[in-house]
């Protein structure tokens, strides 16, 4: 006879505590170890719980939904400011471009870092351990 094979899925991860780790720019199998070594570069393992963490594929995600995040914020301030206050056209020319790119330095690594954590909760791009070691021998 074969060899029977295990194929249950493997246990899901939690995701709301992924994201949180994740936003917090943390290692979302522990919280402990940095996802980052510098503004936006993913370690290739954590540095507490060893976690490989190259296996995510980011790409535009977090770019876009930064964009969109920031963008759905700043504009019904601007269309609100320029209704209620009498500001001169350089004062809305100096305070939007700097709130925006505020914004985005702020918010790109946290949502990144979501980007990733969300990956590894579900066990995509090689984040399913099983999987990997599979593919190792």
């Amino acid at each position: 006879m074969r060899d029977l094979i295990d194929r249950s899925e493997p246990a899901p991860r939690p995701l709301g505590p992924a994201l949180a780790k994740g936003w917090r720019r943390r290692c979302p199998h522990c919280g402990g170890g940095h996802l980052f070594d510098g503004y936006l570069t993913v370690r290739p393992a954590c540095d507490i719980c060893g976690e490989e963490l190259h296996h995510h594929r980011a790409d535009d995600a977090p770019s876009w939904l930064t964009i969109l995040i920031v963008g759905h914020v700043i504009a019904p301030l601007m269309i609100s400011a320029y209704q209620l206050f009498d500001l001169p056209m350089w004062a809305h020319a100096a305070i939007w471009p700097v709130l925006a790119l505020t914004g985005v330095v702020i918010l790109l690594p946290r949502v990144k870092g979501g980007v990733v954590a969300f990956q590894w909760a579900h066990r995509m791009h090689g984040f399913d351990t099983e999987a990997g070691a599979a593919a190792a021998r």
